[in-house]
């Protein structure tokens, strides 16, 4: 049996229309900032559950825990206000996700539940808070947080939750879809092989 051990997490995808909005929105928010590191438009998501490294041999049982959360309904969600994480000393700028009927907490809680159920995820002890990280502050630098211009009030429909490998590289991490569940389906929608690639953000 193999060893190998692979960073993994779970998050659900944004549409490419909304990934465009943010980045041409940070393009003008973020005008002249220092000490920040911008997040690859394609590597923009929503992160549900962060599982760190585990067993290549686990994959398949925590991509079947997830699977079931394809009887949910696709989630109307919408872009919502810049955020600052943490507040104090800020290591990431985000945009929150309105989710007025709370469809996303509900979605990221059955995962984590089922997650931790199998021994492969410990749960936050802070509650948990849609959002999309769109900047990271660089390693050693401080960044004062500051009023930005609010993002576009975007609607749209959240429908892919994927499980994630996260690769190291020197030039930053790297991601690779492994598995993807459509909601509303019921059934997986890829398989191994149909992933992209992009950096990875941790939170």
């Amino acid at each position: 049996m193999s060893d190998e051990r692979v960073r993994l997490f779970v998050a659900l995808e944004l549409p490419e229309h909304v990934r465009e909005a943010l980045v041409k929105w940070r393009a003008g928010a973020l005008r002249g900032g220092e000490g920040l590191r911008l997040i690859a438009p394609e590597a923009l998501h929503v992160t549900l559950c962060f599982l760190g490294w585990r067993g290549a041999q686990e994959i398949e049982p925590i991509a079947a825990a997830c699977a079931p959360i394809g009887a949910e309904p696709a989630l109307e969600l919408a872009l919502g206000d810049a955020v600052w994480l943490p507040a104090r000393r800020p290591r990431v700028l985000a945009v929150e996700l309105e989710d007025g009927g709370a469809a996303l907490a509900r979605v990221q809680a059955e995962v984590s539940d089922a997650l931790q159920a199998g021994g492969w995820y410990t749960p936050e002890a802070r509650p948990f808070l849609g959002h999309v990280t769109v900047t990271r502050v660089r390693s050693g630098a401080r960044v004062r947080a500051r009023e930005l211009p609010a993002p576009p009030r975007l609607g749209f429909r959240g429908s892919t939750v994927s499980l994630f490998r996260s690769v190291l590289r020197p030039g930053g991490a790297r991601y690779e879809r492994l598995r993807a569940v459509r909601l509303g389906s019921g059934a997986p929608a890829s398989r191994p092989g149909s992933g992209s690639a992009g950096l990875e953000p941790r939170f």
